[in-house]
């Protein structure tokens, strides 16, 4: 064994070190705080910890509560003072929405990333959505939040559409201001725009997406493994963009919206932010 590591050049403990699980409480408690989250996304910490006692009978150190927070990505909006300096290779792109009307498919699509709770841990799931038909074009699962995470998803949505968006708006997380996003959009001859900081009403209808998945898939199914999660998201997909009738444009379906061209008589009426409130 010692010949082995020393020809691999790893250390002798890295061999024998055995992977602790995640403790069921803090899986509990995880997915108590992304049920709040969809809730409310404004609290802090500190109420936090008083509605864990208050509805669930949990009782949390503050430090505690904050490290789950930050292991599944989540962070309270609020405004915040101006006072973080950017990072100057991680470019900040404007936001190209604002005011803008979208009147067709594929003039902007947008992605996001969410936490899903598991009983033996935790994924993330990654989604690229027109902004016009709502349609979910590309999706990914993974264990861990990395950009190429998000870059499969990319490439699952050009992949099965074959077309190229005008716009595509994300948020500020470091897996879409990275290099290798930003760099695959400008290939593309995509225009980059990103939500203000905190600002989720500015990618509010795939934020609107995570609230209908989690409740209708994740929290009812509880996958315990991501092949079977993975299983689960597909047919949910598949029922919201084929099957499911949509308000929003007057009950057709996200996909049967997505193909309608913008000079048909048949297409659908001009969308609106508000109209995902």
């Amino acid at each position: 064994m010692r010949k082995q590591c020393k020809l691999l050049g790893v250390a002798r403990s890295t061999v024998s070190y055995k992977a602790v699980p995640e403790r069921a409480e803090n899986t509990r408690v995880k997915r108590l705080l992304d049920e709040i989250y969809m809730v409310d996304p404004c609290l802090g910490s500190r109420r936090l910890v008083t509605v864990l006692d208050r509805d669930h009978s949990v009782t949390i150190n503050r430090k505690r509560l904050q490290r789950l927070r930050r292991e599944i990505g989540h962070e309270a909006i609020w405004c915040k003072p101006r006072t973080s300096i950017p990072n100057i290779k991680h470019r900040k792109y404007p936001y190209l929405l604002r005011d803008l009307e979208i009147t067709r498919p594929d003039q902007a699509w947008c992605a996001d990333i969410t936490y899903v709770p598991m009983p033996g841990g935790s994924a993330y799931l990654c989604a690229v959505m027109d902004w016009y038909s709502r349609k979910v074009l590309g999706w990914a699962v993974s264990n861990t939040m990395e950009t190429s995470l998000c870059l499969e998803a990319l490439e699952n949505a050009l992949t099965l559409t074959g077309r190229v968006p005008e716009i595509f708006n994300t948020d500020q997380g470091s897996q879409f201001t990275s290099e290798e996003w930003t760099g695959r959009l400008k290939e593309l001859g995509v225009k980059i725009s990103m939500d203000g900081r905190g600002r989720w009403m500015d990618n509010v209808f795939i934020e609107r997406l995570w609230r209908s998945v989690k409740y209708e898939e994740i929290y009812l199914f509880e996958h315990p493994t991501v092949v079977k999660l993975r299983g689960g998201l597909s047919k949910w997909f598949g029922r919201y963009n084929d099957w499911r009738p949509h308000a929003a444009h007057g009950n057709l379906t996200p996909t049967v919206v997505y193909q309608v061209k913008p000079e048909s008589p048949q297409n659908t009426p001009k969308l609106d932010k508000s109209e995902a409130a």
